[in-house]
C-alpha cells in the first residue's frame, strides 16, 4: 500500500512567515529610530551650528574695495586718477577644480604665466568667498570670447575694479610714483581684511610713503547666492570709506619748467620752499611712464628701462650720490667762523696750490695762476680752492664732519618718499670700518671743497641750501602740503629747529651777500637780472681723476667722463620763497648747471603769479568718471602737456629777462 506525504505544511509556513515579519518590522523600526535619532542630532541638539552653516551657503558677505583717495598738486591740478577696468574674478567657494579652470581660461582670457602666479599666491590666503582677480584689464576680445563661454565656466564672473591712471605720465613719476599688483612679500605684512578685495598697493613714491591714507576703509555686502555664486538677491550693504585726498607742495608749472631744463639730459632738479620745506618740485631725469606698471608691466617694457644705461628707474633727486664740489662751499666757509678759525678780514696768498707741510704734493686751484689776496668774502666769490685746503687744513676733519651734518649730510633728510640715500661726509671711523685703514690728512684737503669720498643727493644739497637762506634755521623736506578725508593727519610746514652756530647773526648776512656776488660778479654772473637778486654758489664734481701735473682735456674724454656741473642758490636773496639745488651729470661746470636755475626762478617770482602753465581743462580736477573721457584720450607719455596759449602767454611775459638754457654759460672756475 502506498504511503501519502502531504504537500504543503501549513502550520510550519505560517511560522516561517511570522518570524520574517517579525525581523523586518524589527529592522525597519531599528532604522527609523537611527534616522529619528540622526534628525534631532541635526535639528535639536546642532540646530545653531548646521543653520548657521546653511545660511552661509546660501548668504555671502563680500567685501568692498574703497576708491583709492586722489592726489593733486598744490593748485588742485589732478595727478593721480581712478577709472574702472574689467577684471576676471573668482573665489575658492563657487570654484572647485580651479587649477583646471585657470588652463582652460588660459587661451580664452590670453592668461600669463605671471597673471597666474600672482592669482595662484593670493587665492591661497584669501577667505573662501572672497572674490580674486585673475586677469585686470580685460580688453573687448577677452570679453567677447569668455562670453560665448561663460556657461562652461561657473563661479567665474566679469567685474568692474577701479584701477589707477596718472594723466600726466612721466611728469611726476619719481614723486608720485605708482601702484602695483599685490605680491607675495607684500601679502605677509598686510591686513588681510583691510585689503580684502583690492589687488593695487603703492609700490614707491607718495603712493607708498602715504598708503595708509590713501587706501581707505573696505565695506562689506550681504547678499544670496546661488550654487554656482550667482548672485540672487543684495540683504544689505556697508558702503567703503575712500581714501584721503592728498594735496602736495609740488607745483606743476614749476615741475614742468625744471622738467624742461632737463630734457634730453641726465640729472636731477629740487627746488624748497625754504621757510616751509616744502618741495616745490623735484624732477629725476630721464624719467618713465608710471602708467606701464599699474595692471602688471611686460617683460618687454621692464627689461628696456632695467637695462636702459640712463637708468629711468632711479631716482637720482632723493637717491643720486654726487660729489657736490664748490656748492659747499657757503656752508663749510660758516664753519670757519663757528670754531673762530677764519673770521671776514683773515685773508691768504694764494699762488694756485696748497700743500701740506713736509709734503712735495700740490692740491691745486682750479685757476692755474691763483687769485692773489683773498679772503672769505672773495673765496666765495671767485671760488678759491686754495683758501678752503688751508681752512679745512687748520678746521681737521672731525670739526669738519661735525658741523657739515648739522646742514642734512651723511644723514636722511627725513624726507616723505621712500628710498632716501644718505650720502656720506667721510670721517677716520668711517675709514677704519670700511676700508681697513687709516685717514689721510690729504683726504681732508679733498673733502673741503667737496670731492674725495664725500658725496651728497640733490636733495641734501637743496636742504642745505634752504638752512643757509634761513640763516640756520632747519626745515625737513616734504611734498606733503594737506590731507582731506576720513583718516587725520596733519603736516608740519614749519621750520622745525635750528643748528648751533657759535658766530654773529650777521655772518648770515654777509655769507649771502657773498652769494649774491657770485650771482653779479663771480662764477654764475651768467644768470644775473636787474630784477631780483640771486644768491647761489656753482660747482663743479669732477668724474674721471686726472693725475698729478696732467691737465683737464675735455677732448680726451667721453661725454660719461666730463665733469658733473652743480648749482645751489635762493631768491629773491633778502626774502627767500624758492631754494633750487641742481646736478647736471656730465654739464662740464657750474656756470652751465646755474644756466637751468634761472628759468625756474623767473617762473617762481614772476610767470606764475601772472601767466601760471596749467594743463588741459580736463585735467584740473575730478576725475575720468565725471569728466566724462576715457583714459586713451588723456595723455600718458613723455612729455608735459602746455596749452598753446600758455606757451604764448610765458613767451611774452618775460622777454626782456628768460634766460635760456640753451645759451651758452659763462666758465670761469666752479
Amino acid at each position: 500500500m502506498k504511503q501519502h506525504f502531504p504537500l504543503k505544511n501549513v502550520q510550519q509556513e505560517k511560522r516561517i512567515y511570522r518570524n520574517r515579519v517579525f525581523i523586518s518590522i524589527g529592522i525597519v523600526t531599528f532604522f527609523l529610530l537611527l534616522l529619528v535619532a540622526r534628525y534631532a542630532y541635526l535639528q535639536i541638539s546642532h540646530y545653531d551650528e548646521f543653520s548657521t552653516a546653511s545660511d552661509q551657503n546660501r548668504i555671502r558677505l563680500q567685501p568692498l574695495a574703497p576708491a583709492r583717495g586722489y592726489i593733486y598738486d598744490r593748485n588742485g591740478i589732478l595727478l593721480a586718477d581712478n577709472y574702472p577696468v574689467f577684471s576676471a574674478t573668482m573665489s575658492r567657494a563657487d570654484v572647485q577644480d580651479i587649477d583646471g579652470t585657470i588652463k582652460r581660461l588660459t587661451p580664452i582670457l590670453n592668461l600669463t604665466q605671471e597673471d597666474i602666479d600672482r592669482f595662484s599666491s593670493r587665492i591661497k590666503t584669501a577667505k573662501k568667498t572672497e572674490r580674486v582677480s585673475l586677469k585686470l584689464n580685460l580688453n573687448e576680445t577677452d570679453i567677447a570670447r569668455f562670453s560665448e563661454v561663460k556657461f562652461q565656466f561657473p563661479g567665474v564672473n566679469i567685474e568692474t575694479q577701479m584701477t589707477r591712471y596718472y594723466p600726466h605720465g612721466d611728469l611726476f613719476a619719481h614723486v608720485i610714483g605708482y601702484v602695483g599688483r599685490i605680491n607675495d612679500k607684500e601679502l605677509k605684512s598686510i591686513d588681510k581684511d583691510l585689503y580684502a578685495g583690492t589687488n593695487l598697493i603703492g609700490k614707491i613714491g607718495v603712493e607708498k610713503s602715504y598708503e595708509d591714507l590713501l587706501h581707505g576703509l573696505p565695506g562689506n555686502e550681504s547678499v544670496e547666492a546661488d550654487a554656482h555664486g550667482n548672485v540672487l538677491r543684495n540683504l544689505g550693504r556697508k558702503e567703503p570709506v575712500r581714501g584721503n585726498d592728498l594735496y602736495l607742495s609740488i607745483d606743476y608749472g614749476l615741475q614742468v619748467t625744471a622738467t624742461e631744463q632737463l630734457a634730453g639730459r641726465r640729472g636731477a632738479i629740487v627746488a624748497l620752499n625754504p621757510k616751509t620745506g616744502e618741495i616745490l618740485a623735484l624732477v629725476s631725469s630721464p624719467s618713465f611712464n608710471p602708467n606701464l606698471f599699474v595692471t602688471g608691466i611686460s617683460n618687454t617694457d621692464y627689461s628696456a628701462l632695467r637695462d636702459n644705461i640712463d637708468q629711468p628707474l632711479y631716482n637720482r633727486a632723493v637717491q643720486g650720490a654726487y660729489p657736490p664740489g664748490s656748492t659747499i662751499k657757503p656752508m663749510f666757509g660758516l664753519g670757519g667762523l663757528h670754531y673762530n678759525i677764519v673770521d671776514w678780514n683773515t685773508a691768504i696768498l694764494d699762488p694756485g696750490y696748497f700743500s701740506l707741510p713736509g709734503d712735495s704734493h700740490k692740491f691745486r686751484d682750479w685757476r692755474k695762476s691763483g687769485h692773489g689776496a683773498v679772503n672769505l668774502h672773495k673765496a666765495q666769490v671767485v671760488s678759491c680752492d686754495t683758501y678752503y685746503y688751508i681752512l679745512a687744513y687748520r678746521m681737521g676733519i672731525e670739526k669738519m664732519n661735525a658741523w657739515m651734518r648739522q646742514f642734512g649730510f651723511s644723514e636722511k633728510t627725513g624726507v616723505d618718499l621712500p628710498s632716501e640715500s644718505t650720502g656720506l661726509y667721510p670721517s677716520p671711523d668711517w675709514k677704519m670700518r670700511t676700508r681697513k685703514s687709516k685717514w689721510l690728512k690729504g683726504e681732508t684737503i679733498s673733502v673741503s671743497i667737496g670731492q674725495g669720498a664725500f658725496t651728497a643727493t640733490p636733495l641734501q644739497l637743496a636742504m642745505a641750501t634752504a638752512i643757509t637762506a634761513n640763516q640756520g634755521a632747519h626745515i625737513t623736506p616734504h611734498v606733503l602740503r594737506e590731507s582731506h578725508g576720513a583718516k587725520p593727519y596733519q603736516p608740519h610746514n614749519a621750520p622745525d629747529g635750528k643748528i648751533k652756530f657759535n658766530g654773529k647773526p650777521e655772518d648770515w648776512i654777509k655769507m649771502r651777500d657773498a652769494m649774491i656776488d657770485v650771482i653779479e660778479s663771480g662764477t654764475g654772473r651768467g644768470i644775473r637780472t636787474p630784477l631780483y637778486h640771486i644768491a647761489g654758489k656753482t660747482g663743479t664734481a669732477q668724474v674721471k681723476s686726472i693725475a698729478q701735473g696732467k691737465k683737464y682735456n675735455e677732448a680726451l674724454l667721453s661725454e660719461r667722463q666730463l665733469d658733473h656741473g652743480l648749482f645751489i642758490g635762493f631768491a629773491p636773496a633778502e626774502n627767500p620763497e624758492i631754494a633750487v639745488a641742481i646736478v647736471w651729470e656730465n654739464g662740464k661746470h657750474g656756470g652751465s648747471a646755474a644756466q637751468l636755475a634761472r628759468p625756474l626762478f623767473d617762473y617762481w617770482l614772476y610767470t606764475r603769479k601772472k601767466n601760471p602753465i596749467r594743463p588741459a581743462g580736463h585735467q584740473i580736477s575730478g576725475g575720468l568718471m565725471t569728466a566724462g573721457i576715457k583714459p586713451g584720450e588723456l595723455p600718458s607719455g613723455t612729455a608735459p602737456v602746455n596749452t598753446a596759449s600758455n606757451a604764448q602767454a610765458n613767451t611774452a611775459a618775460t622777454p626782456q629777462h628768460a634766460a635760456s638754457s640753451a645759451q651758452p654759460a659763462i666758465v670761469e672756475g666752479d
